[in-house]
């Protein structure tokens, strides 16, 4: 990379970074907007709308998730059930072709 690319890259990742840092502006006390109570409280209202709105959004994402994770747990379980009874099989098996015929008849 020439020295006149690394000095642009440089400034375009410093102009970049300068963008991300600016500071947010959404509780200016000077906004001409925002100066009546009525427009407070309609802000307020919607801010709680939308604080309801994105909990009922986790609160379903979170039931979600518990599903998956039960369902994780129930198959779990019923692959270590699965391998207590094919271990049981093996063994009925194997004593069987040693000649214990009880063994056999399973």
């Amino acid at each position: 990379m020439t020295g006149y690319r690394a000095a642009a890259m440089a400034a375009a990742m410093l102009s970049l970074a300068t963008v991300g840092a600016s500071p947010a502006v959404a509780d200016d006390p000077k906004d001409p907007a925002m100066q009546s109570k009525e427009a407070r409280e309609r802000d307020a209202a919607e801010i709680r709308r939308l604080n309801r709105e994105q909990l009922r959004y986790v609160q379903r994402r979170d039931a979600e998730y518990a599903r998956g994770w039960q369902a994780t747990r129930d198959h779990k379980a019923a692959m270590a059930e699965y391998e207590r009874r094919m271990a049981a099989w093996r063994e009925a098996v194997r004593r069987c072709k040693a000649g214990d015929y009880r063994y056999c008849e399973r």
